[in-house]
């Protein structure tokens, strides 16, 4: 399991670490602030207090071509660019950065983070579609046009089969999987001929547009 490398322990950098630790992730965690460190030693593989700006410091650290790297700095848009540069002088192959607006993000991007997350933004579109669709319960988009989405199927679709649904003809959209909420068990792929039940959610794929019309 390759090792991930969070700078920056914020709010979000320390949870990405805590959460990446806690599921068995090799993490080393890096700040300036020595009290951020402290806090995150018992949730982490190794804590270390250290400028993250200077490249000899992540020399030592021992940074690898094939670190996956975090760079959480919220605003501080310097910082944040250039650490992604000694980075890519390191030819570390998968640089995270968390940026703050779209502006932050193409410079980034321009200076070679290989992907740029703007988590208010995420949280924004995540608050929003269940609003929209309250029985979509999480989507991954795809392209502009399509995604990926967990629906919970309307009362209307219980005791009905994929087939009697028609739901390729009739929203099209393709059902690719049926996940048991109670048990979390994945049927992959559902056959023609299984039955929707409560307790259950489709797992789609199609155009957003044609997914809301699931209500």
């Amino acid at each position: 399991m390759k090792r991930i490398v969070v700078i920056g322990l914020g709010i979000f950098g320390f949870n990405i670490v805590r959460e990446l630790y806690e599921n068995g992730f090799e993490v080393l965690a890096v700040d300036k602030n020595k009290e951020a460190v402290q806090r995150i030693r018992d949730h982490a593989t190794k804590a270390i207090v250290a400028d993250g700006t200077d490249r000899e410091i992540m020399e030592v650290i021992g940074i690898q071509e094939d670190d996956t790297v975090i760079i959480s700095f919220g605003e501080d848009l310097a910082a944040s660019t250039l650490i992604t540069l000694h980075l890519k002088q390191l030819r570390v192959k998968t640089i995270i950065v968390k940026a703050p607006n779209e502006e932050h993000k193409l410079i980034l991007e321009k200076v070679g983070a290989t992907e740029v997350i703007i988590p208010e933004q995420d949280i924004a579109h995540k608050i929003a579609k269940s609003l929209i669709s309250p029985n979509v319960l999480d989507y991954l988009p795809l392209s502009d046009d399509y995604m990926i989405s967990e629906v919970a199927p309307p009362n209307s679709f219980l005791g009905k089969t994929i087939s009697e649904l028609q739901l390729r003809g009739r929203y099209r959209i393709e059902v690719i999987a049926i996940r048991d909420v109670l048990s979390d068990r994945i049927h992959m792929v559902p056959r023609a001929d299984f039955v929707i039940k409560d307790g259950e959610v489709l797992v789609v794929v199609g155009k957003e547009k044609d997914i809301q019309k699931i209500k």
